[in-house]
């Protein structure tokens, strides 16, 4: 259903020729899925200046898990995928367990082929190659709404839903100009501070680089000053605050208190929002692992994509008054998916540890995913299906007040008396620093709100199977599609 990308001849790079070919055309989506592009394509951009962090070239090879599919006897190459050839396995979406899920492939790490799930080569300006997930780009990954099956009736009633969660992701996924636009401001920020703090380097992280971010995603940097574990955050972002003030690109200069300190900020003349830290270089390996989930399969990132739509649009999606995060959201669907009866993810943390090592040098983060094989789920539920398991999953099935969401070992293990979980009402665990992300969400009418629109969210689309029961997503394309 959701087949995988087939890898380009061993040894060759997408730019191998040393410059960032120009996008190709906008495309739409092919609904009878055919000649689907692969998982891992993403979109080009133009070259700009190179960046000096170069980590060696990895000679790893990795082995794939699963062999293709058996159709008549006869192996189903991906670029030959046709959906009319699949028969949807029924698949129990509302069944969970807290044991870590059985995986679809049991093949391990260390047998190698040339085939990966992430290929960084060349970095760039943003610290990122931009060719991580694979030569294979496109500026728009189809995405399959649904599997037809003419046996099952509970396909064609969520086939329209479906379909409107890839519609919308299809408006609101980041495009290329969105991120160049956040690139040329971060090489201009690092030219200016570099002028303060000579060794310092900015990264882009979040939403804009792990492919989980909407064109109107704010911008989150991660300032690393080397040499200085113990660099006093506050009088460095001190500092540069005063320096912000003095730039002519950038307006509404805030400096925030929280737990990571941040200094916000917007690109002059636009409505680009940047948040900075510094050294909180967690952002930079969680960035990675998000971004290898995104790719493991096709139906990640519009799953992503339209839950924080619908959060934001219900008023649940913003820490800074007292609920979800976009980052808590994202762990909160990754976390469905790998706990499904038939899993959809499996925990790559747990699979490939060296990959996501938390005490791996900084330069060799984006080394990481390049050693994970290619994931095939036996899960076939569509778009639709996995929406509606999601919300009776959070509205009925999960504890809250029992539980804590963990996506590094892909289930819900029981509350201790620990302070980190002790009398929180949602605990979900950060996958590297083990802590609480959630931890915002400390009053109870807020937790009671939440916990309330997943119920109604959940009810509304049960009786329609369509999106505009619990967002306006039309309203929501349009506004989008107005963006430059």
């Amino acid at each position: 259903m959701f087949p995988r990308r087939t890898t380009p001849p061993r040894g060759r790079s997408a730019y191998s020729n040393g410059l960032h070919p120009p996008p190709p055309a906008p495309q739409s989506y092919d609904y009878n899925h055919q000649s689907l592009p692969g998982v891992n394509s993403f979109p080009r951009r133009e070259r700009l200046p190179s960046y000096e962090w170069n980590p060696s070239p990895s000679t790893s090879t990795v082995q794939p898990r699963h062999m293709p599919a058996m159709i008549n006897g006869r192996k189903r190459q991906n670029d030959q995928f046709s959906a009319h050839h699949v028969k949807r396995q029924r698949v129990d979406t509302s069944r969970h367990h807290l044991s870590s899920p059985p995986l679809v492939h049991s093949r391990p790490p260390h047998h190698r082929t040339d085939r990966a799930v992430a290929q960084p080569s060349r970095l760039s300006l943003t610290g990122f190659d931009h060719s991580y997930p694979g030569p294979n780009l496109d500026i728009h990954p189809q995405v399959p709404a649904v599997v037809k099956s003419s046996s099952s009736l509970h396909a064609s009633t969520t086939e329209k839903l479906s379909c409107q969660m890839v519609e919308l992701f299809e408006a609101c996924q980041q495009q290329p100009s969105d991120l160049e636009r956040k690139e040329v401001c971060r090489a201009r920020l690092q030219q200016d501070i570099q002028q303060i703090f000579p060794s310092a380097r900015l990264y882009l992280t979040g939403s804009s680089m792990n492919e989980l971010g909407s064109r109107c995603s704010d911008a989150d940097i991660c300032l690393v000053i080397k040499g200085n574990k113990k660099t006093d955050a506050l009088r460095v972002l001190g500092r540069l605050l005063k320096l912000f003030k003095t730039l002519s690109y950038v307006e509404r200069n805030q400096l925030i208190r929280a737990k990571v300190p941040i200094l916000r900020f917007r690109e002059k003349g636009s409505d680009l929002e940047f948040d900075l830290n510094v050294n909180n270089t967690v952002g930079i390996r969680n960035t990675f692992l998000l971004r290898s989930y995104a790719y493991a399969d096709l139906r990640v990132r519009p799953m992503i994509l339209v839950v924080k739509k619908w959060a934001r649009y219900n008023n649940i999606n913003d820490a800074s008054k007292g609920t979800l995060s976009s980052y808590t959201l994202a762990l909160m669907v990754l976390h469905y998916l790998q706990t499904l009866s038939e899993p959809v993810l499996p925990s790559l943390q747990r699979d490939y540890p060296e990959s996501f090592n938390p005490l791996m040098n900084l330069d060799m983060v984006p080394e990481g995913p390049k050693h994970i094989p290619p994931y095939i789920s036996r899960n076939q539920s569509s778009l639709g299906e996995l929406l509606l398991g999601f919300l009776k999953y959070y509205a009925t099935d999960f504890s809250w007040d029992k539980q804590v969401i963990s996506v590094r070992e892909a289930r819900a293990f029981p509350k201790n008396n620990s302070k980190e979980w002790n009398n929180k009402f949602i605990c979900v665990e950060e996958p590297f620093e083990r802590n609480n992300v959630a931890r915002a969400v400390h009053e109870k009418l807020k937790f009671d709100a939440i916990k309330a629109k997943f119920a109604e969210s959940c009810r509304l689309l049960h009786e329609r199977k369509e999106l505009n029961s619990i967002l306006p997503f039309r309203a929501i394309i349009i506004k989008e599609s107005s963006r430059g």
